[in-house]
């Protein structure tokens, strides 16, 4: 009885110490995410305000948007997903305004996958409005109605709302990930504080893990 309540015990102690070492370690504050010096305030209410800071000519943001649509997917009415297309250069200022102009007709969401496929695959040269307004017609969009909002005050009002928002939040580089207006993540920062996810695509699958965590972080304090 005594050896048996020894092996039990040992048993126990062996699981036990497994699932300590099985469990993965919380996110660190200043490693895999960062507090935001002074946080922004939000307007989603009970749920969750996700920010992705992106460009669409920027290739790390290209390889990130699947893993990260996939991701907000599946967070369903958890959070508030939104968008900021970062300001650059006036070369580049076409697919800018590409973006906010699709969001200001409800189309953002729909064509985002197929413009990063235009520039990054198909090679498409969005460095002038005509090529633009040129790929818009040939994708389904209402040419007239694209150009009328590509040209209007309420898009130049989002792109100057972009560049207020990147100072706000200090965002440097993208993608950049804002959580509840407190937390920034990205696959950069995942990256860098744990040198074992040698690929882009582990830093970026590892970076919803950090999501996940920042999330539920966010949500116990709006109980």
């Amino acid at each position: 009885m005594h050896i048996l309540k020894k092996i039990l015990s040992a048993t126990t102690l062996s699981l036990l110490a497994f699932g300590v070492a099985a469990s993965p370690a919380a996110p660190k504050e200043g490693a895999e995410y960062q507090v935001l010096p002074t946080p922004q305030p939000t307007d989603s209410g009970r749920k969750v305000e996700v920010i992705e800071f992106f460009a669409y000519w920027c290739p790390h943001c290209n390889t990130f948007d699947p893993t990260l649509s996939a991701w907000v997917k599946k967070q369903g009415d958890n959070i508030v997903f939104k968008r900021v297309h970062v300001p650059y250069n006036d070369r580049m200022a076409p697919q800018q305004k590409l973006y906010y102009t699709l969001e200001s007709l409800g189309l953002a969401d729909q064509y985002q996958s197929k413009v990063f496929n235009a520039l990054h695959n198909q090679r498409q040269d969005f460095t002038r409005d005509e090529a633009v307004f040129t790929w818009v017609g040939q994708n389904g969009i209402d040419k007239a109605k694209f150009m009328d909002a590509y040209r209007s005050f309420g898009v130049a009002g989002k792109v100057r709302r972009a560049a207020a928002m990147m100072d706000s939040y200090k965002v440097e580089y993208w993608p950049l990930i804002i959580v509840d207006g407190r937390w920034q993540a990205s696959p950069s920062l995942t990256g860098q504080a744990n040198k074992d996810l040698d690929t882009e695509a582990k830093q970026q699958q590892a970076t919803t893990q950090v999501l996940d965590f920042l999330v539920n972080k966010a949500r116990a304090g709006k109980k």
